[in-house]
């Protein structure tokens, strides 16, 4: 990768992918569990919504995210034809 200009950018674009990873991360972290109790009232399969997403629908998208983030930044760091140990 090229210094300056392209270094700039590359910082950019992970910075940006950094914030966007933890915004979803706080939202599957703390927003489903603060409206548990509300989302109780719909059972799916004899288990309520709340209790279903606390348990599995914030693990099950926290290992999306990860798999998102990873192939998101392999893409930026083909962008910016960054190598391993450069």
């Amino acid at each position: 990768m090229k210094e300056g200009k392209d270094a700039a950018s590359y910082w950019t674009h992970t910075t940006r992918l950094m914030a966007v990873t933890i915004f979803i991360w706080a939202i599957l972290g703390f927003g489903i569990h603060a409206f548990a109790v509300e989302l109780n009232g719909i059972v799916i399969l004899g288990f309520p919504l709340g209790f279903y997403l606390a348990a599995q629908g914030a693990l099950i998208g926290f290992v999306i995210l990860i798999f998102w983030f990873s192939r998101r930044q392999e893409q930026i760091d083909a962008e910016f034809s960054t190598k391993k140990g450069e």
